[in-house]
């Protein structure tokens, strides 16, 4: 059989750059079909708490890498404790949290040689899923047929085939879903959303419709996951219609929304700088609210910091730090949410005490509040911060060199901002970061001084940036750059069109902009009208009224020629030379 390689599976980018490891992973009371389905649940469910150093868990998870799992089973059967289901089950999803994936096998193969209690399909679908993670799918292949059949059930098929898609195996996961639509096997939803992921870039999204028409085909119904999938999908393309189209989708199709579709929709929003709509939407999230949950809360904090609601800002940061332990990335995204909100004491103040609790260790923790300092013109104390970065033996990279250029020009400073956006630009830059929000925003906020200053070249080298990631997508981002044009008084008899065609929906301000640009159109009309005068009254000067026909010839090829400017300026086609 031949096999289709892709790449691995999309894992969903969050819009605020953190939004899709703490959010959309966030665990829920699901209903699912089988078992399989709560494997998958479990293994999204993040578990923020340290475990108590007596368990298990926690034994297995602090040996040294020359230790073997054997030692901590011997250990604790030797206290007098016996091995039981729920303690491998929370063991193996602590390690895998953890991407300790080897250590999850090795507690796998000793309870299945060991066999502490009867086993079930389930312990056999964990022996895969880390089989297939550390020795590739052909070993995973090759256990699947060894496991007893009459554990060979609808669980196992499932975790086979996802094993393939986590390889990008495409072809092969196919002929296994064929062969459980011969079984009369079930396919779980969680086997269509990763289907749905790997086809999720933008030259691949042509295929999701077929996937959900064989998802219907199947009779497998779209799980809320499945939903919260697809509005991800058009969030990352800055789809705001196509975001509303799927949510309304959803409720045509009865889905109830939870806590992470409502992030989802509010994120996106706010990105838009629809504000009311995602006020709507945060709301909607308070309401639907399941106890303390980490990552929802760090949502929040994203959301308040761009709705500037410092009281509920500073109440859910409250929340936070009564969690057993904090992360070092909500405090990262408190200091951020804060700079948002133009509350730089209180962004000092968490980055001092993560100073204290967490030490500085990574980039991330200096671009926070960085991003505070440059956002708010503070480029002081952003430098500051930039020389304790270097101190600690952190890199600058390009996120960093963009924030410092931010600050530069709100103090003033141009020169200084343009040597630091390029020494930006010999960064290395992936594409993931080119579309995450803090790099969009930031570049926008840079954006917006140009074309303030009228710096229009600038401004249109910025604004490309914008074309490869879709943000152009924003009215608002557009009129930006209209912005742009009308202080630089040029005229552009294309950029409606071109605006229109880039998804983005002319408002009130852009026609008052454009009406601005068209005066502009008329005065290069009247310069070139009058230049095209002084040339006739030169000639007329330099020949006298017969030596203008004298030397018509030569003079007609002069005119035509301006004639042709003349025509270029206004029609911006190209013109054949005489």
């Amino acid at each position: 059989m031949q096999l289709l390689f892709r790449r691995p599976p999309l894992r969903l980018h969050s819009i605020c750059g953190t939004f899709a490891r703490s959010f959309i992973t966030t665990s829920a009371a699901l209903p699912v079909l089988s078992e399989f389905d709560v494997l998958a649940q479990e293994e999204a469910a993040g578990h923020g708490e340290e475990q108590p150093r007596g368990s298990l868990s926690s034994r297995v998870e602090r040996l040294r890498k020359d230790e073997s799992v054997v030692f901590a089973f011997q250990k604790w059967m030797g206290e007098g404790s016996s091995v039981h289901r729920g303690e491998i089950f929370h063991a193996i999803n602590r390690l895998r949290k953890l991407k300790m994936n080897r250590r999850a096998l090795e507690v796998m193969e000793w309870v299945v040689r060991e066999r502490p209690y009867k086993l079930s399909e389930l312990d056999y679908s964990y022996l895969l899923e880390f089989t297939t993670k550390i020795h590739g799918f052909s070993q995973a292949e090759s256990l699947f047929l060894r496991i007893p059949h009459n554990y060979q059930n609808v669980l196992l098929y499932n975790n086979l085939v996802m094993a393939c898609l986590d390889k990008g195996l495409i072809r092969l996961s196919l002929a296994y879903m064929r062969k459980m639509r011969e079984l009369d096997f079930s396919i779980s939803p969680y086997v269509y959303n990763r289907l749905i992921l790997l086809h999720s870039s933008s030259g691949r999204k042509k295929t999701i419709p077929k996937i959900l028409i064989q998802m219907k085909a199947d009779g497998v119904s779209p799980h809320v996951s499945t939903y919260n999938i697809l509005l991800k999908i058009e969030a990352d393309e800055h789809n705001v219609e196509g975001l509303s189209k799927v949510f309304n989708d959803m409720k045509r199709a009865k889905v109830e929304p939870n806590e992470i579709t409502y992030g989802i929709l509010a994120i996106a929003h706010s990105v838009a700088r629809l504000y009311t709509i995602s006020e709507t939407y945060v709301e909607a999230i308070e309401r639907s609210r399941t106890g303390t949950n980490w990552s929802t809360l760090d949502v929040l904090l994203i959301l308040y910091g761009y709705l500037g609601k410092e009281e509920e800002l500073q109440r859910t940061w409250k929340c936070v730090k009564e969690l057993p332990h904090a992360r070092t990335k909500s405090f990262i995204l408190a200091i951020e949410a804060f700079g948002r909100a133009s509350s730089v004491d209180m962004a000092e103040e968490i980055f001092a005490e993560m100073k204290s609790v967490k030490q500085l260790k990574t980039i991330k923790q200096f671009n926070s509040i960085i991003s505070v300092y440059c956002r708010n013109g503070l480029v002081d104390k952003a430098s500051e911060v930039f020389k304790e970065m270097e101190a600690n033996g952190c890199r600058p990279n390009a996120i960093t060199y963009r924030h410092l250029a931010l600050g530069c020009l709100k103090a003033g400073l141009l020169d200084e901002a343009l040597k630091t956006m390029n020494l930006g630009k010999n960064e290395d830059l992936i594409f993931r970061v080119r579309r995450s929000t803090p790099w969009l925003e930031t570049t926008h906020m840079l954006l917006e001084v140009f074309a303030d200053m009228g710096d229009l070249e600038t401004a249109k080298s910025l604004f490309k940036e914008f074309k490869e990631t879709k943000y152009c997508r924003y009215t608002f981002v557009y009129n930006t750059l209209l912005r742009a044009y009308v202080k630089a008084r040029v005229y552009d008899s294309e950029i409606l069109r071109q605006m229109i065609l880039a998804g983005a929906s002319p408002d009130a301000e852009t026609y008052s902009l454009v009406r601005f640009i068209e005066q502009y159109k008329m005065q290069d009309d009247s310069h070139l009208g009058d230049l095209l005068h002084s040339l006739i009254f030169v000639l007329l000067v330099i020949y006298g009224i017969n030596g203008v026909a004298s030397c018509f010839y030569i003079n007609k090829v002069v005119l035509c020629h301006f004639y042709q400017l003349v025509y270029l300026k206004q029609s911006t086609m190209k013109v054949k030379p005489i």
